[in-house]
C-alpha cells in the first residue's frame, strides 16, 4: 500500500482555498457584507435565536451557530470564515470525490473537478442572494456522497459515525441544505453499483496493456486517503452490508436517520409553528432564463435563478453563455467516459439524483408544471421548497464538475498515457519529442484547470466589487445597546412595515433584509411577505409565515408609501403598539412624516439619520418575558451530541475524514425581471 504524501493530501484543499480567495477578494476583509439574505451582525444573541419565531424556522440552525461563534470571535471573522468554507470545503470534496492516480493527471483532474464544482453560475447566483447557509450545505454534497458509498461498503457504527461527519455542512445550512442533501444521497444509497472483486477504485475491467498508471494496473490506488471506502482492503464487512436489497434498505434507512438528527433543530420547532405557504411562490420563485438559451439551456449551465438581479455580471451575454454550453457538454462526456472506464460506486445513483433535481428545477418552466406545484404546496406546506426550482440543479453541479475533472484527466493523459507523471519517464529516457509532448500537455492540462474561471469571469474578486464589506453605523450600536441594557419585556418593531430595502450605508445599492430584524437580544416582528417582479411586469406577493406579524400588519395600517402607522390619531398610537406587545420601534430610514414623534407615549432613545429608535412608555406595553418552547434546543442538543458522538468516535472532523474520491420606505425586495 502506498502511503499518501502531504501534498497529495494537502491539494484539494490548497484548490478550494485559492478559488474561495479569488470569488471572494474583498469580502474578506473587516466589515460586513450585505446582500439579499446574507446578514450579519455585530454579537448576535443566541438566547434570541433560540427562542425563535412563529413562522418556519429556517435560519435557526445558522443563526444559532454564527451567535455562538461570534460570542468567541467578531461577528465579520465568523461571516468571512463561513463564505470561505463553502468554497475550501466543496471544492476539496469534489476533488478528493473524483478516484484519482497519483502523479500529474491525478492531481490535474482533482484540481479541476474542484473548480469546477465551486466557480460556476449556481454558486455565483446563489452567493449574490445571499445564501451562504444554503451553499454550505452545497459545499457538503460530494462528503455526503462519498460517506453513503463508505457506509455501503463498510457499515457499522464506524460508517454511521462518518456519514453523521459529513451532514455538519447541511445540518448548519439547514432546511434547504437538508433537502438537497437528500436528493443526492438518496439515490446514492439506492442505487448502489457493485464494483468487481479486486478492482480497486478503478474499473473491473483490465487496463490496456503497455498503459499503466499510478494506482492502476494490477495495484490498487492509494488507500489511506481513498475517495471511498468499498472494500477494497480485504476487511470482512457486515452481512447486511453485501448488496441486494437489505442492504440497500439498511443503507437507506441510516441515511433517513441521519438527516432526521441533523434536522432536529428546525424540525421540532416546525411541526408547532402552524406556519403554511403561499403556493403563490410558484410563479414567483420559478426558474427564468437568464442566457440566450431559455430556461432550459440556463438550467443546463446550473444558472436560471429567479431574481435577474443575482446574476454575475457577462454571465448572459452570447459569447459567455456558448462558451459555458461548450463547458457543460464536455464536462457530461468526460461523465460518461469516467463511468464507463472507472464504474465509480456512486456513478448511477448521482446520475439518477441530476436527473431527478433537472426534472424538478423545469417543473416551474411550463404551465403544468406550476399548476401541479402550486396544488403540492397546497396541499401540504411541507412541498414549499420544491417552488424554487433552480435549486434543485445541484446534483447536476456535482456530476459536471467529476465529468470535467475526468475530461481533464484524459486530457492530461493524451500526449502518451502514462507519460504526464511529474516528467519521471521523459527525463529517463531523456528524449527531447517526448519532453516537448509533455510539456504541451501540461500547458493545456492547466488551461483546462482555469477554463471554470474564465468562462465566469464576473465572480472574480468579490462578484467584480459588488461583495463588499461594510461597518455598521455608529446609531445603530447605539440602539442595539440601548434595547440591551432594557430588562422590561416587549417586542421590537420594525419599520417601515418592508423589510427588504436599500440602506445609505450598505455600499452598492442593492436590495437586503433589514438588519434591525436580526440586531436585538429580543423578538422583533417584521413584514416577512415577499414581492417579487415577474417578467412580464407586475408584482408577486409571496404571504409571509409568521402570524404574529400578520397580526401587527392588520393592526397597524401602514401607509404604502412610507411603510409607517397611520392609524389616524397619534394619540392612540402608544396604546395600539403596548397592545401588540411592542416596547420599541426601530425605524431603518429617514422618517417622511412626525407622526411618531407627535404620539404620546412614545419617546425617541435614539435618532440618527439613516435611522431612529423609539420606547414605548411602560403603562402601555403588554407583554410577558419571551419564553422559547423548549423544542429549538431540545432538538439543538440532539444534534450537537450526535455530532460529538461522531467525531468523538473516530477522533476525527470532516476535515480530517478520509473524504471521497439608496434607500426608500417600503422599496422593493428584489430587483425587477
Amino acid at each position: 500500500m502506498r502511503p499518501v504524501r502531504r501534498p497529495d493530501r494537502m491539494l484539494p484543499w490548497a484548490v478550494g482555498l485559492l478559488a474561495g480567495v479569488l470569488a471572494l477578494g474583498p469580502a474578506l476583509g473587516r466589515g460586513y457584507v450585505l446582500r439579499y439574505d446574507m446578514v450579519f451582525v455585530p454579537e448576535p444573541s443566541l438566547t434570541t435565536v433560540l427562542r425563535g419565531a412563529d413562522g418556519f424556522p429556517r435560519a435557526i440552525p445558522s443563526d444559532a451557530v454564527v451567535a455562538a461563534l461570534s460570542a468567541l470571535v467578531p461577528g465579520d471573522v465568523v461571516q468571512a470564515a463561513a463564505l470561505l468554507c463553502v468554497f475550501t470545503v466543496g471544492g476539496a470534496g469534489a476533488a478528493r470525490l473524483l478516484s484519482r492516480p497519483v502523479g500529474g493527471a491525478g492531481h490535474a483532474a482533482s484540481a479541476a473537478a474542484g473548480v469546477a464544482y465551486v466557480w460556476n453560475p449556481f454558486v455565483a447566483e446563489r452567493l449574490l442572494l445571499g445564501q451562504w447557509a444554503m451553499l454550505l450545505g452545497y459545499a457538503g454534497l460530494p462528503w455526503v456522497v462519498g460517506a453513503v458509498v463508505r457506509l455501503g461498503s463498510t457499515g457499522g457504527v464506524a460508517g454511521f459515525a462518518g456519514l453523521l461527519r459529513a451532514l455538519i455542512p447541511a445540518a448548519v445550512g439547514g432546511f434547504s441544505s437538508v433537502v438537497l442533501t437528500a436528493l443526492t444521497a438518496g439515490p446514492v444509497a439506492l442505487f448502489p453499483r457493485a464494483r468487481a472483486a479486486g478492482a480497486g477504485g478503478g474499473s473491473p475491467r483490465s487496463p490496456r496493456a503497455g498503459a499503466p498508471e499510478a494506482g492502476e494496473g494490477g495495484e490498487p490506488p492509494e488507500t489511506s486517503d481513498p475517495p471511498v471506502a468499498d472494500g477494497r482492503s480485504g476487511k470482512s464487512v457486515p452481512s447486511w452490508v453485501a448488496g441486494g436489497p437489505r442492504g440497500r434498505v439498511a443503507v437507506t434507512g441510516l441515511l433517513l436517520l441521519a438527516l432526521l438528527l441533523v434536522s432536529l433543530p428546525w424540525l421540532l420547532p416546525s411541526l408547532a409553528s402552524g406556519a403554511g405557504t403561499d403556493p403563490a411562490g410558484v410563479a414567483a420563485f420559478a426558474a427564468r432564463p437568464d442566457t440566450p438559451f431559455g430556461a432550459v439551456g440556463s438550467l443546463f449551465l446550473l444558472g436560471g435563478v429567479w431574481n435577474s438581479g443575482a446574476v454575475p455580471a457577462g454571465y448572459g451575454e452570447p459569447v459567455t453563455a456558448t462558451l459555458r454550453l461548450a463547458l457543460c457538454l464536455v464536462a457530461l462526456a468526460g461523465w460518461v467516459w469516467w463511468l464507463r472506464r472507472d464504474r465509480p460506486g456512486f456513478g448511477f445513483g448521482l446520475s439518477v439524483a441530476a436527473g431527478a433535481g433537472f426534472g424538478i428545477a423545469l417543473l416551474g418552466t411550463t404551465e403544468p408544471g406550476r399548476a401541479v406545484l402550486a396544488w403540492l404546496v397546497g396541499l401540504w406546506p411541507g412541498f414549499g421548497p420544491l417552488r424554487d426550482g433552480q435549486l434543485y440543479v445541484a446534483p447536476l453541479a456535482l456530476v459536471q464538475a467529476l465529468g470535467f475533472g475526468a475530461a481533464v484527466r484524459w486530457v492530461a493523459r493524451g500526449g502518451r498515457p502514462g507519460r504526464f507523471e511529474a516528467g519521471g519517464d521523459t527525463a529517463s529516457r531523456g528524449s527531447a519529442g517526448v519532453r516537448g509532448r509533455s510539456a504541451w500537455w501540461l500547458g493545456v492540462t492547466v488551461f483546462a484547470v482555469f477554463l471554470p474561471l474564465m468562462v465566469l469571469p464576473g465572480l472574480v474578486w468579490g462578484a467584480g466589487g459588488r461583495l463588499v464589506p461594510v461597518d455598521y453605523p455608529r446609531e445603530w450600536l447605539r440602539a442595539r445597546d440601548a434595547v440591551a441594557a432594557d430588562d422590561r419585556p416587549g417586542a421590537v418593531l420594525v419599520l417601515p412595515w418592508s423589510a427588504y430595502r436599500g440602506l445609505d450605508w450598505s455600499g452598492e445599492p442593492v436590495v437586503v433584509l433589514d438588519p434591525a430584524t436580526k440586531l436585538f437580544d429580543r423578538r422583533t416582528l417584521w413584514n416577512d411577505d415577499l414581492r417579487v417582479g415577474v417578467p412580464d411586469g407586475g408584482t408577486v406577493v409571496v404571504a409571509g409565515e409568521d402570524a404574529r406579524a400578520r397580526e401587527v400588519a392588520r393592526a397597524l395600517e401602514t401607509d404604502p408609501a412610507t411603510g409607517l402607522p397611520d392609524t389616524g390619531d397619534p394619540e392612540d398610537l402608544a396604546g395600539l403598539l403596548g397592545g401588540l406587545g411592542v416596547r420599541y420601534v426601530m425605524v431603518s430610514a429617514p422618517i417622511d412624516n412626525e407622526f411618531l414623534l407627535r404620539a404620546p407615549g412614545v419617546s425617541a432613545v435614539v435618532e440618527g439619520p439613516g435611522m431612529s429608535l423609539f420606547r414605548v412608555n411602560d403603562q402601555h406595553v403588554k407583554a410577558d418575558k419571551g419564553r422559547g418552547t423548549g423544542l429549538e434546543v431540545t432538538g439543538g442538543l440532539v444534534t450537537v451530541g450526535a455530532i460529538v458522538w461522531s467525531v468523538a468516535r473516530s477522533g476525527s472532523s470532516l476535515v480530517l475524514q478520509r473524504s471521497g474520491f439608496r434607500a426608500r420606505p417600503g422599496a422593493r425586495k428584489e430587483i425587477p425581471k
